[in-house]
């Protein structure tokens, strides 16, 4: 199906050109015959796409004067590919926009669909069920997220006003060196000139934004994905964890991400991870589930934890 849709659009396409096409001509360059070129234009003219037959020895088919294409016609791939990520991103909570603004935007994708393809779309929407739940989006974020995009691209500076979330409203300054979507938010990340130093920002944090004159550098081989990562590891929590663990870094990060732990390599085969964190209880499962040697190097309430933990493993082993 996906393909004879995509011929068919591939046609308009051509008779978009302007002038009349012979169905010789349209047949070669759409790589069918001409029996098929014919009914393709049938289907152009079942979405009453104004495609007019001209006869004579010249003769072919040309679109109707003054018809522009409607701005919107997609085949069955390129609809599902919209409609999903739309609706992914709404339940990721990255759609910055309003719920209204999605489902408004959704509505005019399947406005413009075959009635077939439409209906398809809509049977996969109604039973797709999810194994995470949706996360719920910042509202009001999108003209800050578009703003501070535009002027990481431009590399223009940005005036900020952030609301943080322990050291209430500020005004600063920022180079914004990247934009990074991770776990249900947007931050910026880049050069905050109040501090002299490189920070993250929540995009929904920020509450006005303007773009200032002149331009800056991007410092080379910058990762603002990692930075971000980084960031949200080193930010201050109640619990400041220490662990050496007698593994490599790659076992360690499949139970500790970036976003939780930073990790330093040490002498024969051992390697600390520094974790920062407001509760302790989680901790301990997941050392555990690393199933290698570990020494607890701080706080004294993660040991407790630690044996407590095995004391119920055992009890459970023997019950």
């Amino acid at each position: 199906m996906t393909r004879p849709i995509a011929r068919v659009l591939a046609l308009l396409e051509i008779l978009q050109g302007g002038g009349t096409r012979t169905v010789g001509e349209l047949a070669a360059r759409l790589d069918v015959d001409e029996r098929t070129v014919r009914r393709y234009v049938e289907r152009l003219l079942e979405l009453e796409v104004p495609v007019r037959s001209v006869r004579g020895r010249h003769g072919g088919y040309r679109l109707a004067p003054g018809y522009r294409m409607p701005p919107l016609m997609l085949t069955d791939e390129e609809a599902l590919a919209v409609l999903l990520g739309l609706l992914a991103g709404q339940r990721a909570g990255l759609v910055s926009a309003s719920p209204a603004a999605v489902e408004s935007a959704a509505g005019k994708v399947r406005r413009v669909l075959p009635d077939e393809v439409r209906r398809r779309l809509e049977a996969l929407l109604e039973v797709a069920d999810f194994t995470v739940a949706p996360r719920a989006a910042a509202g009001g974020e999108a003209p800050v997220l578009l703003a501070v995009a535009e002027a990481a691209r431009e590399r223009r500076p940005v005036d900020l006003s952030y609301r943080a979330g322990h050291a209430g409203a500020s005004r600063r300054v920022v180079h914004p060196y990247g934009i990074v979507a991770h776990s249900g938010r947007w931050y910026l990340t880049g050069f905050d000139t109040a501090s002299g130093e490189v920070r993250t920002f929540r995009v929904d944090r920020v509450t006005a934004v303007e773009v200032g004159a002149g331009t800056f550098d991007v410092p080379p081989g910058f990762a603002p994905a990692e930075q971000v990562l980084t960031a949200l590891a080193q930010a201050p929590h109640r619990y400041e964890v220490s662990v050496r663990v007698r593994a490599d870094t790659a076992r360690i990060r499949a139970v500790f991400p970036p976003s939780v732990a930073l990790l330093e390599g040490l002498d024969d085969g051992w390697t600390r991870a520094r974790i920062r964190a407001e509760r302790l209880d989680w901790v301990a499962p997941l050392l555990a589930s690393l199933d290698r040697p570990f020494v607890v190097e701080r706080p004294e309430e993660l040991r407790e934890l630690v044996r407590a933990l095995a004391r119920r493993l055992a009890e459970h082993a023997d019950a």
